[in-house]
């Protein structure tokens, strides 16, 4: 039986002049699923390429700043990498006319990095003019000129997204009050108006991942309508925030201890974004922590 070719894994270059996007593409290929490494010396790329993960592509930033760089080091790694059998090596450049990156830098009130003094159209020529050899050279050309940062986004994903599609990834997790809100959460629910298991005392010493204390939870008449409406807005909020470029939405559920109400509410939420195709992730602050006291 013939050997299988080794899965095709994707090595993304990307560049352009200080200003004209190259971190937020970054950050879209990330959300893509690209491992992403930024400003790393060219003379440590061929160790990295054998070392990392051969299965997951990877978008490596190049920045002109580099005490190493070279245009012909950067194309020669280029087509050495096409040479390698199972991988597609490209290069994304972003683009940005003179007058809209003199504009972004007097908004912003940074120094270009190669301008001498407080010249900034000198470093702009100077950076444009070194990487030239790479602009001619790119597999991908996107002029950020006229684009926000969410039509640069969208650009990107074209190219690079499996399927040009957004991807947002969501966590739903369950707190106690007592110990305060958790941070950087998008949506708050709070479960203490339903059924409390605490005062049934073969329920007490359970949590919420148990069928006994979720179907105790489930015989509040409020449960099953408060969990439908809970849906229906995850549902009609998520795939907005993927529109606007979202990377991550948090949906946190809080009761008074975060072991039972919470908890319960927390798995049948993510059960039910994960039926309808949402990629979701799930944390209980409350049992994690005390799992790990008891540890």
């Amino acid at each position: 039986m013939a050997d299988l070719a080794p899965p095709t894994r994707r090595i993304v270059f990307v560049s352009g002049p200080s200003g004209a996007g190259r971190s937020s593409a970054l950050n879209v290929l990330e959300d893509a699923g690209f491992e992403v490494i930024d400003n790393l010396p060219l003379r440590l790329m061929p160790v990295l390429f054998d070392e990392t993960d051969q299965t997951r592509p990877l978008a490596l930033g190049i920045d002109a700043r580099n005490r190493d760089f070279s245009t012909n080091t950067v194309i020669d790694l280029l087509g050495r990498l096409s040479m390698r059998a199972g991988v597609v090596a490209e290069l994304l450049f972003l683009d940005c006319s003179t007058e809209v990156l003199l504009h972004r830098f007097s908004e912003t009130r940074r120094r270009h990095p190669m301008a001498p003094a407080d010249r900034p159209a000198d470093g702009i020529q100077a950076e444009q003019e070194l990487l030239k050899p790479l602009r001619a050279r790119a597999d991908v050309l996107i002029d950020t000129s006229g684009l926000n940062v969410h039509e640069l986004r969208a650009e990107v994903e074209q190219w690079f997204a499996p399927g040009g599609k957004r991807h947002l990834a969501v966590t739903v997790q369950s707190f106690s009050y007592k110990r305060g809100l958790p941070r950087s959460v998008d949506m708050v629910y709070d479960c203490r108006f339903l059924k409390n298991p605490y005062w049934d005392p073969s329920l007490r010493a359970l949590n919420g991942t148990n069928p006994l204390v979720a179907a105790h939870v489930a015989t509040d008449p409020r449960f099953e309508e408060f969990s439908q409406k809970v849906l229906d807005l995850s549902l009609l909020i998520l795939p907005a925030c993927r529109e606007e470029g979202k990377s991550h939405f948090s949906i946190a559920f809080g009761c008074t201890g975060g072991q039972h109400r919470s908890v319960t509410l927390a798995e049948s939420h993510a059960k039910q974004l994960a039926n309808a195709g949402w990629q979701v992730s799930i944390r209980h602050r409350e049992i994690a922590s005390r799992e790990q006291k008891e540890s």
